[in-house]
């Protein structure tokens, strides 16, 4: 534990900041934006992922070796992510309603 103390004034900035980005999310689902509707959903709750990482569950005054296993995880879902979408994406009955 690093033993560091984040002030009250972080905190509400944080909450604060979350709170428009969940306003923003409600806001994008009454927005049609096509296929970009997804890319901004992510985007926005990737912005929420990392505040909350960062602040509340305090990595960002932690050490260097829980950095590299936040990494190695994120990494690992990206993979599995990745893998999975090639799966999904090269089956014959999808292309044949795609195309």
């Amino acid at each position: 534990m690093s033993g560091h103390i984040v002030s009250r004034k972080v905190y509400f900035a944080i909450f604060l900041s979350l709170m428009v980005l969940t306003a923003a999310t409600v806001a994008a689902a009454f927005v049609n934006l096509g296929a970009l509707n997804v890319l901004v959903a992510l985007t926005i709750a990737v912005a929420k992922a990392t505040l909350v990482a960062l602040y509340f569950m305090n990595l960002r005054y932690s050490e260097r070796l829980t950095w590299v296993m936040v990494a190695a995880g994120v990494t690992w879902l990206g993979l599995l992510i990745g893998l999975t979408l090639s799966d999904i994406l090269t089956r014959s009955w999808i292309a044949g309603a795609l195309g």
